[in-house]
């Protein structure tokens, strides 16, 4: 049954689909300042992707419009880590062979459907993002990466993880790495936690340890530094805990820095700004083999090299 158009709706959207529907509306409002004839053609609003062809990554040649592609496919699995999270974007209107930017504020103009601000404590305000909406506006926006806080807009200043970055120096070995992890979490299980790891999507490993609400910046962030000055002091041959390329060679240093008001860690499932475009992407933790290759995976072969999603990190929440 064909109905007349008489009404005339402002509607965001992702793009086209090759049958010429449309991908991810969302409905805003009505527009009656519009003359229906007016609007037959209008895409005014829409979020429509330019430029989907241009190369962000002259290595491996990946697009933005491969970027959009991918978020599109893994939104489901990112969802979870940045919902109500103050979250930063690494920007990068050139390509990741030009000049980036991090972004943590909104902008003062408008900013594009779905991208909003979360408050911190003190009254500081970062990015939040809505999903899909926000993640095919930040692509849009030329972001690459997505960097979220250690606590939730609904409870600033209470963390609810600790994040320690294994980052290994000049001549560590994958195999080195990988026991480094190891070590740690042998020790924070000790401790009475449950940490979860993930790659850092660069030469690192993230171990992530879910936190209950209702401690501080201060309490957890001396917490974090006495895990690393441990490591360094008990296993010196293997960590350090201070930073700086001299100090790094042949060991792995614990940067326990990201544990503290403001700071942020990428996301699981967020693409780096790195040649290749790799991703950080959430492991069992057997799977992390010292006698295997170094586990890395590219927006290229996500989703369909790692079809479980976030299922290694299922008992994240109660493990708190």
């Amino acid at each position: 049954h064909w109905t007349r158009p008489v009404l005339v709706a402002r509607v965001a959207f992702g793009g086209w689909t090759r049958t010429g529907r449309l991908r991810h509306a969302v409905f805003q409002r009505l527009r009656e300042d519009e003359p229906v004839g007016e609007a037959r053609t209008s895409t005014a609003g829409s979020r429509s992707l330019s430029h989907p062809d241009r190369v962000i990554d002259p290595e491996s040649g990946v697009t933005k419009g491969e970027l959009a592609e991918y978020y599109e496919a893994v939104a489901p699995w990112i969802a979870p880590h940045l919902a109500d999270r103050p979250t930063a974007l690494l920007r990068a209107p050139r390509g990741i062979d030009a000049r980036t930017f991090f972004q943590k504020h909104a902008s003062a103009r408008a900013s594009p459907p779905g991208i909003d601000s979360a408050a911190l404590e003190g009254g500081a305000r970062m990015l939040a993002i809505s999903v899909p909406t926000g993640l095919l506006s930040a692509v849009q926006w030329n972001a690459i990466e997505f960097h979220t806080a250690g606590e939730v807009a609904a409870a600033p200043g209470e963390p609810d993880r600790l994040t320690f970055d294994l980052d290994p120096g000049e001549g560590v070995t994958w195999r080195a790495l990988a026991e480094a992890a190891e070590l740690v979490r042998v020790l924070q299980t000790d401790l009475g936690l449950q940490p979860f790891l993930k790659t850092s999507g660069g030469n690192g490993l993230h171990v992530v340890v879910p936190l209950r609400r209702g401690h501080d910046w201060n309490e957890c962030k001396s917490f974090a530094s006495s895990v690393a000055d441990h490591l360094a002091r008990t296993i010196p041959e293997r960590f350090v805990a201070v930073s700086g390329p001299r100090r790094r060679v042949g060991k792995v240093f614990v940067d326990h820095l990201r544990n503290r008001p403001g700071a942020t860690t990428v996301s699981a499932w967020s693409a780096r700004a790195r040649p290749g475009i790799a991703v950080s992407v959430p492991l069992r933790w057997d799977e992390l083999s010292p006698e295997g290759p170094p586990l890395r995976w590219t927006i290229r072969d996500v989703p369909k090299g790692r079809p479980d999603g976030n299922a290694p990190w299922a008992a994240y929440a109660r493990a708190r």
